[in-house]
């Protein structure tokens, strides 16, 4: 059965999942991101992210910082282009301070003038420390071209000026407008009993008011096929390919994720990692990844090489999809396919934070969470070596893959 989702008094789901050990996690996860920002916004959800820390109607920036980190715990937050968290690390008795501050913060910051002044200058260095690292720059470029002309089609961080401009009044409105409690989702993971974890939570959030769920978002629009090359004058050819793929309600999500495992996954023995790396030693870095939306998906292969290697490295990958895209796995190859992604899918239990930011997000799309046995089960009775062929053929054609070549 899922694991069981029930909801607080306000409209946010609860999630509990057991996992022994004294180590903690829990975490507000919050259907709102950079998608939801109007064009005068952008950067806007990541600018609040940021201001959460710097002040509530209780406590201080410095009161805040201090909440967990003096008993040893962690507090940390993020922001997507679909959704926010605020998340903590911490021991088994520390639950009550942990919740309450992950409460207070997402229900009473008070974005104080001049905390905001001192964070806009740390967001300015954020943004320039990432315009340097040109591995990560070249996903939000081709995201920005591939997503052209819809809310998915500009950067988290924002620009400079953007950042420069927002005010309290402005992150105020914003979370007012996109943070509704009916998409929410608080997540705890741990050795408390889940009698005990309501108990803590309903009264964590017993002063926050239910908030109309957000306005509807724009769609985002099908993207047509881009070769965009940019003289970065780096030393290395950085290279995306990419096209769009389902989005998280499809049924073909599944084998989606199998494909980008099979092509580029973590594991050494990935095809491209094995033909580019392994057989021909042109490429250190390789990786393969599906990222979908509520209503549109992603499909990615990265791979950066000698400049002098590119068109050699694009044949490889070619050569790679296209053995995909024309027969079924055997089975020999199928079965050994399927138990390393199942394995690693399981074997992810071990990373309590990533379990307990997925858990957040299913509960937020889906309305329940599947615990990882269920999902490997989901996986062996879901895909078989014609379903994956299908979706290979359906999204990864070589013809008409899109790309970004930094070089």
């Amino acid at each position: 059965m899922p694991t069981p989702v029930t909801t607080l008094h306000n409209g946010i789901k609860l999630v509990h999942i057991h996992a022994a050990g004294p180590v903690c996690r829990c975490g507000l996860i919050i259907n709102a991101g950079s998608r939801d920002e109007r064009d005068d916004e952008h950067g806007l959800a990541h600018f609040v992210e940021h201001t959460i820390f710097k002040g509530t109607a209780r406590r201080s920036a410095h009161e805040i910082l201090n909440r967990l980190d003096s008993v040893g715990g962690e507090l940390n937050a993020y922001t997507t282009k679909d959704e926010t968290a605020i998340h903590a690390a911490f021991l088994e008795n520390d639950l009550r301070r942990a919740a309450d501050i992950i409460a207070d913060m997402a229900f009473n910051s008070t974005f104080p003038a001049r905390e905001l002044d001192k964070e806009r200058e740390v967001i300015i260095d954020e943004i320039t420390s990432y315009e340097d690292s040109p591995a990560e720059l070249i996903f939000d470029d081709f995201e920005d071209l591939a997503f052209e002309g819809s809310p998915l089609g500009h950067n988290i961080l924002g620009s400079p000026q953007s950042v420069a401009s927002f005010s309290a009044d402005d992150a105020r409105r914003f979370v007012s407008r996109t943070h509704a409690t009916d998409q929410m989702s608080f997540v705890y993971v741990g050795p408390h009993k889940p009698e005990v974890v309501a108990r803590v939570v309903e009264a964590a959030f017993r002063d926050a008011p239910a908030r109309p769920s957000r306005e509807a978002r724009t769609p985002a629009r099908s993207f047509a096929r881009f070769d965009t090359r940019s003289d970065r004058q780096t030393s290395q050819a950085h290279v995306v390919l990419g096209c769009q793929a389902p989005d998280s309600f499809a049924p073909d999500r599944v084998e989606m994720n199998v494909l980008a495992n099979i092509l580029g996954g973590p594991s050494m023995n990935s095809r491209l990692s094995v033909a580019l790396r392994e057989r021909n030693g042109i490429a250190y870095n390789v990786e393969t990844s599906y990222t979908s939306f509520d209503d549109i998906g992603l499909f990615t292969i990265y791979f950066g090489t000698d400049p002098q290697n590119i068109d050699r490295s694009m044949r490889i990958v070619r050569r790679e999809v296209d053995k995909l895209r024309q027969s079924p796995l055997s089975q020999p190859a199928f079965q050994r396919v399927i138990r390393q992604y199942v394995n690693q899918t399981l074997m992810s239990a071990d990373d309590s934070e990533s379990l307990m930011l997925a858990a957040g997000r299913s509960a937020n799309l889906y309305g329940d969470v599947l615990s990882l046995y269920e999902i490997a089960e989901l996986i062996r009775e879901r895909v078989t070596p014609d379903s994956l062929l299908d979706a290979a053929r359906r999204y990864l054609d070589p013809d008409t893959l899109s790309r970004l070549i930094y070089c």
